[in-house]
């Protein structure tokens, strides 16, 4: 009998033993944990350069875990591609890294239409990209820019077209969804690719490139369209002349954008909401 109650009393004190030492060092863990915390704490306060790269490297592993958006309404020759948010892109490059034929067509619209080469660039090899996926000249596209808007990103006509290639936002909003919404417009990156869709739209509907033009400019169903795309067509043969690598003049450069017959202007709205659904 007193041999059981010892060895009961010895496996109570035995438990309890474990039982502490388990506790301290649970407590002892947290303590350091603790310990720890406040260190870094101190660390990145004192270190802000620290704190600003573990931010940096965490925003790159978010992103990276991101679904990216495709654009629905992509065009069939135009392979559905991720679309990078406009503030994630560069909308500026160095000339110099751009093929030799692509950094004359930059530097010389350059100097015609006095816009730093740095931007250019970045809309030159965008326009060569995006040519060469939807199977349009990239020189055509450089030129309608260039009549449209004089490569203003911000530029906006009187009857609300916007951004440089002067994309009737509020007609072709469904367009910048995938790119953030309708402010997207006056990323130059963005309005240059809603412009080459909706110039898609206008040739196919028309069955040639003068005709997609004139509907382009909202003057499919008037007699004239003010020179418009003969206006395209002449800067589109300069810069075609500049990429094969024959020296051009530089006339005074117009900012000023091609303007519609006074009988166009009252009609625009009312064409393009029609001829494209809306």
């Amino acid at each position: 009998m007193t041999v059981s109650r010892n060895l009961g009393q010895g496996l109570r004190v035995f438990a309890a033993d474990i039982g502490q030492g388990l506790f301290e060092i649970t407590h002892n863990g947290f303590a350091m944990l603790g310990l720890a915390v406040m260190f870094a704490a101190v660390t990145l306060t004192a270190r802000p350069d620290i704190r600003e790269l573990g931010e940096a490297q965490l925003r790159s592993w978010l992103q990276s875990r991101q679904i990216p958006l495709v654009g629905a309404d992509a065009p069939a020759t135009a392979a559905a591609e991720p679309q990078t948010e406009a503030i994630d892109r560069a909308t500026a490059s160095d000339p110099k890294d751009l093929p030799k034929q692509q950094a004359s067509v930059a530097f010389w619209l350059s100097k015609k239409y006095r816009v730093a080469p740095e931007p250019l660039s970045a809309l030159v090899a965008e326009a060569y990209d995006i040519g060469r996926r939807t199977k349009l000249d990239p020189t055509l596209i450089l030129a309608i820019m260039a009549v449209e808007s004089g490569f203003n990103p911000f530029a906006q006509s009187a009857m609300g077209a916007q951004g440089l290639m002067q994309v009737m936002t509020k007609i072709h909003g469904d367009k910048y969804e995938t790119f953030g919404g309708h402010l997207a417009a006056f990323d130059p990156l963005t309005n240059l690719r809603v412009g080459v869709k909706v110039l898609q739209e206008c040739i196919a509907r028309a069955g040639s490139l003068e005709g997609g033009l004139r509907f382009y400019v909202g003057a499919a169903n008037l007699e004239g369209d003010s020179g418009y795309a003969g206006k395209v067509m002449a800067e589109h043969a300069r810069i075609q002349s500049v990429a094969s690598g024959r020296a051009m003049p530089l006339p005074a450069p117009s900012m000023v954008p091609a303007a519609l017959p006074p009988t166009a202007q009252p009609l625009v709205d009312d064409k393009l909401a029609s001829m494209f659904g809306s």
